[in-house]
């Protein structure tokens, strides 16, 4: 009796067992691009500074001359689209029911300006700001600033008042928001490369640490964070994915390398809807792009 029963229970499980698949492993990470691998798409601007995608055109602030440029993101073809923005280090553009907006925030005067298609002089939203850098939306009303000499993210509504809403970073650079977190670029430390802070909570903790000087950073349409870093005195790129650094943080033998250039950092970086991944060294003329995988 007792054999029979094993027997049964042992048809009963079979089925099960034979349906059964095991877990796919991990797609093993993409070797990183090197320079000979980026393609060279524009060299006309000849003291770029940030850099943000749009809508087929990339937009960069010349420092050398004052001037937001517009560039072909397929031919490199640029034009000279608005005069009066002294230095930008980010820039976000937004579409709109008329077009788009462009909002820059200027370290060498302290103003974040606002300006869009028509191509008419900037539109000072705020002033008074020590060494704004990075640049991204809160709400509908609502932008978020860092500074780099107040250690501060600070948050600007449309009117132009300005509250203190993140302290006791290390000169925060690039920021970005996705969905209750902030995630925020520390330039001036290494330990403290990436942070994170809960909108919700008000809770600063650490997402990926042992990165020098980054600068830019960029959430892909892959959910990814993208972010540029020094390795020495080169440009590199890394990636990481942010929910897998939320509990207890990322190390830099955690991150991806994307792209390891030959040209110097810091580098301004932005990501096309189907992720192409644009750079440029600071102030250097030369702008080039890689196809990532969608």
């Amino acid at each position: 009796m007792k054999t029979i029963v094993l027997f049964l229970l042992f048809c009963f499980c079979l089925p099960s067992l034979a349906q059964a698949t095991p877990t796919p492993a991990p797609a093993p990470p993409q070797p990183p691009f090197l320079q000979g691998d980026l393609t060279l798409l524009v060299g006309n601007v000849q003291r770029p500074n940030g850099l943000v995608y749009h809508d087929g055109s990339l937009f960069t602030v010349c420092s050398g001359d004052w001037t937001i440029y517009k560039v072909d993101a397929q031919t490199g073809d640029s034009i000279s689209f608005v005069f009066g923005v002294h230095n930008g280090n980010s820039l976000i553009a937004e579409s709109t029911e008329a077009g788009f907006d462009l909002f820059v925030p200027d370290p060498d005067t302290g103003t974040l300006w606002q300006l869009d298609q028509r191509r008419l002089a900037p539109v000072k939203v705020a002033a008074e700001l020590a060494a704004p850098w990075g640049i991204t939306r809160l709400d509908e009303d609502v932008l978020l600033i860092s500074d780099t000499r107040a250690n501060a993210i600070f948050a600007i509504d449309s009117a132009g008042e300005k509250t203190e809403l993140v302290e006791g970073l290390r000169s925060p650079t690039g920021i970005v928001r996705h969905e209750d977190r902030l995630y925020i670029a520390n330039g001036g430390s290494a330990r403290r490369g990436i942070e994170v802070f809960d909108l919700e909570s008000g809770e600063l903790s650490p997402l990926v640490s042992g990165l020098q000087n980054t600068s830019n950073i960029a959430l892909g349409a892959d959910g990814w964070l993208y972010f540029a870093y020094a390795l020495g005195t080169r440009g590199v790129v890394g990636r990481v994915d942010p929910l897998l650094c939320l509990e207890g943080g990322c190390s830099s033998a955690d991150i991806e390398p994307v792209v390891i250039s030959d040209v110097p950092a810091p580098l301004a970086i932005t990501l096309s809807d189907d992720m192409r991944l644009f750079l440029h060294s600071r102030y250097r003329p030369e702008f080039y792009w890689a196809q990532l995988p969608a």
